[in-house]
């Protein structure tokens, strides 16, 4: 009995002091607000998710300007300004993942060691993978792994449906250290050219992931180059999984997500949608989603906008 009363006292302390926090906020600076929100929300048990394509590092981007060593800093400057909890990243090659690494240390990487792919060593058909990020103070890893979007799925580099690429899906299950909740985070970037692919890579998914059971808790990010009305997420919607940003904004197109570098008023992008999302489904929630269109030094970070969605467990 002891125990649970100083237990209980030290609840009660808790609360009080989160609420005063709270209660302060109205008359803190505006960055010290957003420091004290992001503090009350990981204290409810949400997470900051972001899917993130990167753009691979390319020679022919390097001679425009608009290369991997000209974006990375401003790259890195968007994502850590975020705060995010869990990243799901697509085209990094290893420079980029070496770099990754090295300037957010307080984050560990899956996924992009393993089986190489290719043969060619560099560019678009090299090594490019859809590692996974996430908090080391926050999380731990419990599991994780690789398969590959095909008939063969097992077999690295495997390629089915007509598909221009080889793709894969990383997943990792987290267990949250403060309060022991697990759930998973599965990755992916689908094929850009065959639409028969795109079905079936969506659809391989969506059927693995179903072997959880309904309730467990997954988030799931990506470029599916694929627009919500397409019937690329038959399979998706048919697995539980719910788009964070229809969840909230509602099903209108919000427009384009992978914009090429250009502006976002550029008649190159008329009838372009978003094909970047993060879903949930299981007992879990969208509370917050919206799309990072920030140009840090008026550089793009990627030829993509960022992803952003609040996730809680429930």
């Amino acid at each position: 009995m002891k125990n649970t009363s100083h237990e209980n006292m030290a609840y009660r302390r808790r609360l009080l002091k989160g609420l005063g926090a709270v209660a302060l906020t109205p008359f803190l600076p505006a960055a010290t607000m957003a420091t004290a929100s992001r503090a009350f929300i990981k204290s409810n048990g949400n997470h900051k998710v972001l899917t993130c394509n990167i753009r691979v590092a390319l020679p022919e981007d390097d001679a425009k300007g608009l290369g991997w060593n000209a974006r990375r800093e401003v790259c890195v400057r968007l994502i850590k300004d975020q705060q995010p909890d869990i990243i799901g990243f697509q085209e990094v090659l290893k420079e980029q993942a070496d770099y990754l690494q090295q300037q957010m240390p307080k984050y560990s990487l899956f996924g992009f060691d393993g089986p190489e792919m290719d043969a060619n060593p560099t560019g678009y058909h090299g090594i490019a993978k859809n590692p996974i990020m996430w908090l080391k103070q926050r999380y731990e890893l419990l599991a994780g792994g690789t398969y590959w979007l095909s008939e063969t799925p097992l077999v690295a580099g495997s390629m089915s449906w007509n598909t221009a690429r080889a793709r894969h899906v990383n997943w990792v299950r987290l267990r949250e250290i403060k309060t022991g909740r697990e759930f998973r985070v599965v990755n992916l970037h689908l094929d850009h050219k065959s639409a028969e692919a795109k079905v079936q890579q969506a659809k391989l998914m969506a059927t693995e992931s179903s072997q959880y059971q309904p309730n467990f808790p997954q988030i799931l990010t990506g470029d599916f180059n694929s627009r919500a009305s397409s019937n690329v997420f038959d399979s998706v919607r048919a697995a539980g999984f719910i788009d964070s940003y229809a969840a909230l904004h509602g099903e209108t197109d919000p427009g384009v997500t992978a914009h090429g570098f250009e502006p976002v008023d550029s008649p190159k992008l008329t009838d372009k949608g978003k094909i970047d999302f993060v879903f949930c489904k299981g007992n879990c929630k969208p509370l917050v989603a919206g799309i990072i269109k920030d140009k840090p030094k008026g550089i793009f970070p990627s030829d993509h906008f960022f992803v952003s969605a609040e996730i809680g467990l429930i």
